[in-house]
C-alpha cells in the first residue's frame, strides 16, 4: 500500500550563490509512503531526482566560482521519525561500467520490487511491481545513485561526459554525491555503508579509500555483491593463465546444474574442482610443452570430467577455457547456450556452429521486467517526470578509461586493504553466486586471500554463497536469504 503526497515547493538550488536563471538546479521530488514489514508499519519518505555537482574552478590562480559539471540522478528512502545518529544509511549502485542502479533498487534492497520470474517460469509482459517486505529499509536508509550517463544522470551543457567515463572521474563524482547527501541531511554521525554490485564493487572499494583520504569520511561497512577487485583474475588475454584456473570451479558448478555430474552433490563437485584449480591445473598450464604426453592426457581428462566438456574440445583449446566460449560450447549438442550473468539460464542462438554466443539469455530474461518497472515506478509512484530515456545500461560510457593503471592491470585490492588498515572497524560482506559466469566466486576468494592486511583484519570479512547467478536475487530463495544476511550485517556492523 502506498500513500503519495508530493511537495509543492520549487526544486532547491545547490547552494553557492552563483546560480543564475540558466544554471542547472536540483529537481528533486519528495513523496510519502508506507510499507508493512513483519506486521510493523514503516512510514518513509522517498526523494528522487537530479542533484547538480559543481567543481571549484581557478583560472590564473583566481577563483572563478563553483561551476556546474553534471546532474546526477538518485533515489533516497529515509524512515520517518528515526534518530539520524542511530539510523544507518546505505549508498547503493550497480556496475557495468554503464549500469544504472535499477538492479539493486528494484531487485533486492528497495521497498518495492519487480516480479520478473526465474528460470523456466519467467513472467511475460506486462510486468508487476509489489511491496518488498524484505527491504533493507527496515534496517537502513537507502540512497541509490546512477553514475553520469546512466539512468537520468548527464553531464551539463558544455561539459564533457567523457570526464566521468573512467575510473577516477567516476569515483570522484559518486564520492561527491555521497558527501553532498550526507552533509545536506545531517548524517555525518550516522553509520554509513556502501553496497555495490559487479563493477560497483570496484567502485565501492575505491570509494572506501577515497572517502577516507579526501573527506575524512570513515565507513562502517562495504557490501560487495558479485565482486571484481582485481581485473587480472578476469582478463582472458594471451599469457595470463590466472582466469582459466579461477573460472574453472564455476564451470564445474554450471555443468552440475545442467545435469552433467549425475547425482553427485554440488559441494562434492566444487571441492574437487577447487582442489584441481589450486594445485594440478595451474601447474599443468605453467609446464606448457614440458608436460609429458601422459601428464597432458591426465590434465585433459580431469578438466573435461569437471567442466562437462569433451576431452577433444579441452585438448583443442590447449587446456584453456575462455568463459564465453565455454557458455557457447557446454550445451551445443542440445542446441542451447548458457547465460553469462546467470548460467542457470539457457536459450537458443542464431546457429550452433558459433564460437561465441550472440547474446546472453540470462540478461535478455531480466532486461524487460526491470526496465518497464523502473520507468513506471518513477512517474506513477514517485511522481518524477523526465523525458530523457532512462539508461538502464548505457553504452555511451565506452571506451571506459583506466588511464590511472597504464602499463599495469586494474586492481582496487590495494585500496580496499588501505581502507581496512586505516579503519580497522570497517566490515566487509562479500556475496557470491555459484552460477555467476561474469565474476566467479573462486576469483573473488583468490583476491581476498591476497589482501595486504594483518591476519586479524580478515575476521572483518564475511562471505555468503547462493545457488544463483550474478544477480542472485533473481532466484527467490536466494533473494530472501540474502535480504536476511544483509540485514544482519548492517545491524552488526553499525556498532550501535
Amino acid at each position: 500500500m502506498t500513500d503519495k503526497d508530493t511537495e509543492d515547493g520549487k526544486p532547491p538550488v545547490t547552494g553557492n550563490g552563483d546560480a543564475g536563471k540558466d544554471t542547472p538546479t536540483d529537481d528533486l521530488v519528495t513523496t510519502q509512503h508506507s510499507i508493512t514489514v513483519k506486521r510493523r508499519k514503516l512510514n518513509y519518505t522517498a526523494t528522487t531526482g537530479r542533484v547538480v555537482l559543481r567543481q571549484e574552478v581557478h583560472t590564473d590562480g583566481k577563483f572563478d566560482g563553483h561551476v556546474a559539471k553534471a546532474e546526477v540522478f538518485l533515489t533516497a528512502y529515509t524512515l520517518d521519525g528515526a534518530d539520524p545518529a542511530k539510523r544507518p544509511v546505505t549508498f547503493a549502485f550497480n556496475g557495468g561500467p554503464g549500469s544504472s542502479s535499477v538492479w539493486l533498487h528494484l531487485g533486492l534492497l528497495g521497498p518495492r520490487r519487480v516480479v520478473s520470474g526465474d528460470v523456466g517460469e519467467l513472467v511475460p509482459p506486462p510486468y508487476e511491481l509489489v511491496d518488498n517486505p524484505e527491504t533493507l529499509l527496515a534496517h537502513s536508509d537507502l540512497v541509490f545513485i546512477d553514475p553520469v550517463s546512466t539512468g537520468y544522470s548527464r553531464a551539463v551543457k558544455g561539459e564533457k561526459p567523457g570526464d566521468f567515463h573512467g575510473f577516477q572521474g567516476d569515483v570522484e563524482s559518486v564520492g561527491e554525491v555521497i558527501r553532498l547527501w550526507t552533509s545536506r541531511h545531517g548524517r555525518w554521525l550516522s553509520p554509513k555503508f556502501l553496497a555495490g554490485e559487479s563493477y560497483g564493487t570496484t567502485r565501492a572499494a575505491a570509494l572506501a579509500d577515497h572517502l577516507q583520504t579526501r573527506y575524512g569520511m570513515y565507513l562502517n561497512g562495504l557490501v560487495l555483491i558479485s565482486s571484481v577487485l582485481d581485473f587480472a583474475t578476469l582478463d582472458f588475454s594471451e599469457g595470463n593463465d590466472l582466469p582459466h584456473t579461477l573460472f574453472m570451479p564455476t564451470y564445474a558448478a554450471i555443468a552440475h546444474y545442467h545435469g552433467l555430474h549425475g547425482d553427485r552433490p554440488l559441494d562434492e563437485v566444487l571441492a574437487e574442482a577447487e582442489d584441481f584449480a589450486s594445485r594440478d591445473y595451474p601447474w599443468a598450464l605453467a609446464r606448457g610443452h614440458r608436460l609429458t604426453d601422459e601428464e597432458r592426457a591426465a590434465a585433459v581428462a580431469k578438466l573435461a570430467s569437471l567442466t562437462g566438456l569433451s576431452e577433444d574440445y579441452v585438448d583443442r583449446v590447449d587446456l584453456r577455457l575462455e568463459h564465453v566460449r565455454f557458455f557457447t560450447e557446454l550445451l551445443r549438442s542440445q542446441r542451447r547456450v548458457v547465460g553469462r550473468l546467470d548460467s542457470r539460464f539457457s536459450g537458443p542462438d542464431t546457429d550452433y556452429g558459433r564460437e561465441l554466443f550472440s547474446e546472453d539469455p540470462s540478461y535478455s530474461a531480466i532486461l524487460g521486467p526491470y526496465t518497464a518497472a523502473l520507468n513506471h515506478y518513477l512517474r506513477a509512484d514517485l511522481n518524477y517526470e523526465n523525458d530523457l530515456p532512462y539508461e538502464i545500461i548505457s553504452r555511451t560510457v565506452h571506451p571506459w578509461s583506466f588511464k590511472e593503471f597504464e602499463a599495469r592491470h586494474v586492481t582496487v585490492a590495494d585500496k580496499l586493504a588501505s581502507a581496512m588498515r586505516a579503519n580497522p572497524d570497517l566490515k566487509v560482506h562479500i556475496a557470491y553466486g555459484h552460477y555467476d559466469g561474469a565474476t566467479p566466486y573462486y576469483a573473488s576468494e583468490h583476491v581476498v586471500a591476497h589482501l595486504k592486511v594483518p591476519r586479524e583484519l580478515l575476521d572483518n570479512i564475511e562471505h555468503a554463497y547462493y545457488p544463483a547467478g550474478h544477480m542472485m536475487y533473481v532466484h527467490e530463495p536466494s533473494r530472501i536469504q540474502q535480504s536476511k544476511d544483509l540485514a544482519t550485517f548492517v545491524q552488526t556492523a553499525s556498532n550501535r
